[in-house]
């Protein structure tokens, strides 16, 4: 089980730690062992990178989020056939690489079925490191981003290990600490064909000296049986991931008739308080949309998950109209570019800790206006 007394001790030294770094105020220590308030400064997430800008996953993606200004950067990992983390949204390469276009390759597509979907690809998992380095990335979302194409081709797909290079080199060159956080991608599916995702993923934070309570990293799952695995292995802190709709695979393959909305009630909030430090919400839990598709009073999830002790961090926040609320769109292109910055506040005000971005600039932006208007003036 975890402790929210040393929960709370290592969200605190990983605050100062990014104080320390930036010259930020420290927020104060009084939050009770059994509840706490919104930290003081909430965190940006460079989502997949700057997703936003370059395609998602790639090494030119976590850098220029963190030239952003991102606090932590976030790799999916999935795992080779040689069993080596990589950075990848799926463990289904066709729409993220240019794997289509390897004839050497052609005979590795194939449908297998992923927590209970068939899927048609190519799979990570079919592919050892060497092989999958001649590959390049290419963008995922090219009708909604079509000025990241140019960049087709251009990249590999990173290591887990050079991700973690990444984050300590550009954190030392700016004289700042960014922070990592890796999300297991599929873990009973990987463990299922036995390559667990968790201890090569623990050894490399080891390796990279990251293998403490107030290290700047999250560890995330959508699933909760490998959280509670985690929960015994690690003093990382870790994220219980959950969706406005469907369940948890492990739940699901073991007939546990829990949803992600069962997960976020009271009861389940204090469940989750048993294994995991924080909460990551899908925006639609936070800020529920009404039959109009507009934002309106927030949830309790924030409250309830703040008296168990979690932290909360929303994901994820786009620039594009298609992927925010009506009342945050700016015309009617679906393409164009809404108004995120309220957008960030909204979940700002609504008492999240922390948000997942595909453009860090905005919400750095978001977060700088809003940090200024709740500053006390002196008087």
């Amino acid at each position: 089980m975890k402790s929210l007394g040393t929960l709370r001790q290592g969200v605190i030294a990983m605050t100062a730690t990014f104080a320390a770094s930036t010259g930020a105020a420290l927020p104060a220590e009084a939050a009770p062992a059994e509840s706490r308030s919104q930290v003081e400064e909430p965190l940006v997430i460079g989502h997949r990178g700057a997703s936003g800008y370059r395609p998602e996953h790639t090494l030119a993606s976590y850098r220029l989020a963190i030239d952003l200004g991102a606090d932590y950067i976030e790799p999916d990992l999935v795992s080779t056939k040689d069993g080596v983390l990589v950075a990848r949204h799926e463990n289904e390469i066709g729409g993220t690489t240019d794997v289509a276009d390897h004839p050497e390759f052609a005979d590795r597509r194939t449908t297998k079925v992923i927590d209970g979907r068939p899927v048609t690809g190519w799979f990570t998992e079919d592919f050892t490191l060497d092989e999958l380095k001649t590959l390049r990335a290419k963008e995922r979302l090219p009708g909604v981003r079509p000025a990241n194409t140019r960049y087709d081709g251009r990249f590999e797909v990173p290591t887990f290990d050079e991700v973690l290079d990444l984050a300590r080199a550009e954190g030392r060159r700016r004289g700042v600490t960014i922070g990592v956080y890796p999300e297991t991608k599929h873990p009973t599916y990987f463990d299922g064909i036995g390559l667990s995702l968790e201890e090569p993923l623990l050894r490399a934070l080891a390796r990279h000296h990251l293998d403490r309570p107030n290290a700047p990293v999250f560890i995330q799952s959508f699933e909760t049986t490998n959280l509670r695995e985690l929960d015994t292995m690690t003093k990382v802190p870790l994220v219980q991931l959950v969706d406005a709709s469907g369940a948890p695979y492990d739940l699901v393959g073991r007939g546990d008739t829990r949803t992600y909305r069962d997960l976020v009630t009271p009861e389940g909030l204090r469940e989750i308080a048993t294994y995991a430090d924080a909460l990551g919400a899908t925006k639609e839990l936070v800020l529920p949309r009404d039959a109009q598709g507009n934002t309106g009073a927030p949830s309790d999830v924030v409250d309830d998950a703040h008296e168990q002790g979690l932290l909360v961090h929303v994901w994820t926040i786009r620039d594009e109209n298609q992927f925010m609320a009506n009342n945050f769109r700016v015309g009617i292109d679906p393409n164009a570019t809404g108004d995120s910055i309220a957008e960030t506040q909204a979940f700002l005000d609504a008492g999240v800790d922390g948000v997942f971005t595909d453009q860090a600039d905005t919400a750095v932006e978001a977060r700088r206006e809003w940090l200024a208007s709740h500053t006390p003036q002196a008087g």
